[in-house]
């Protein structure tokens, strides 16, 4: 079955080759050109995959990353920027991005980093119906717990947990 991937770039240049990319590939993939659109098509369909940019007019990917997550929703998120700094990338994963690939960038290892978050997501999903486990994420008071990510977040703060 085709995997549904939502990509959000505002160069069209690079949009465009990323489709192309992805559909000969195998996947049903679909570009917009900003981060409100990008939001708008997240909650109109289900992805199995999306592709942010960092800096996109409306919304910046750190901005659909944190609204998805917000939503419960676990769809592989992949950040695809210029920005290559240590704190972007930390900033990233912070707002939930699952990869982060900067620019330029491979197509074939972009390929391979997609495939790989596709299988981990698939697997995920199943292995949650075979056991019939709940979530793992949960609150008391303003403590949170990530229990697919092992993290803690307390006081504004990220700590990591061991599994």
């Amino acid at each position: 079955m085709k995997k549904r991937i939502l990509i959000a770039e505002d160069d069209v240049n690079i949009r465009s080759g990323l489709l192309d990319a992805l559909e000969m590939d195998g996947h049903e993939a679909h570009g917009v050109g900003d981060g409100a659109a990008a939001i708008f098509q997240f909650r109109q369909e289900k992805w199995d995959l999306l592709i942010l940019d960092l800096m996109m007019p409306e919304k910046s990917g750190y901005e659909v990353a944190r609204e998805v997550r917000a939503t419960g929703s676990e769809v592989p998120i992949l950040m695809l920027t210029a920005k290559s700094e240590e704190i972007d990338k930390v900033l990233g994963f912070e707002m939930g991005t699952d990869d982060y690939v900067t620019k330029p960038f491979s197509v074939r290892e972009l390929l391979a980093r997609i495939k790989a978050l596709l299988r981990r997501s698939s697997a995920g999903s199943s292995d949650s119906q075979k056991s019939g486990a709940a979530p793992v994420n949960f609150s008391i008071g303003s403590v949170q717990v990530d229990g697919k990510r092992y993290e803690l977040r307390a006081n504004d703060k990220v700590h990591s947990l061991t599994p």
